[in-house]
């Protein structure tokens, strides 16, 4: 059987499954929830006062909850290290299916 960590994806469909797989527990997703909520937050007072410094904030903030969910919760390694454009459309996949219910938070 291939383990999916080695696996080269060719598109995002074939990713999302596996990324999904990674994100199992409610609680770990309830953080990247949390993280990608709080990086959009930034984002729009950034742009409303143009405080470019605070982009800084948006790793810290947006990453921060997600790998405590990682290391702490899931014990597995975030997608992002080897998938790091996938990982970011996974997070606003993910988030988007939470806020219309087809993933329960």
């Amino acid at each position: 059987m291939e383990n999916n960590t080695e696996k080269e994806f060719e598109s995002f469909s074939e990713f999302y499954p596996y990324y999904l797989s990674e994100h199992g527990d409610r609680l770990n997703r309830r953080l990247h929830f949390v993280g990608l909520l709080c990086a959009l937050s930034i984002l729009v007072i950034v742009i409303i006062t143009k405080k470019w410094a605070l982009l800084i904030l948006l790793p810290v903030f947006g990453y921060g909850p997600a790998w405590i969910g990682h290391y702490f919760i899931e014990k597995n390694k975030p997608a992002t290290f080897k998938y790091p454009f996938y990982s970011i459309m996974g997070d606003i996949v993910m988030f988007k299916d939470i806020l219309t219910g087809k993933i329960k938070l």
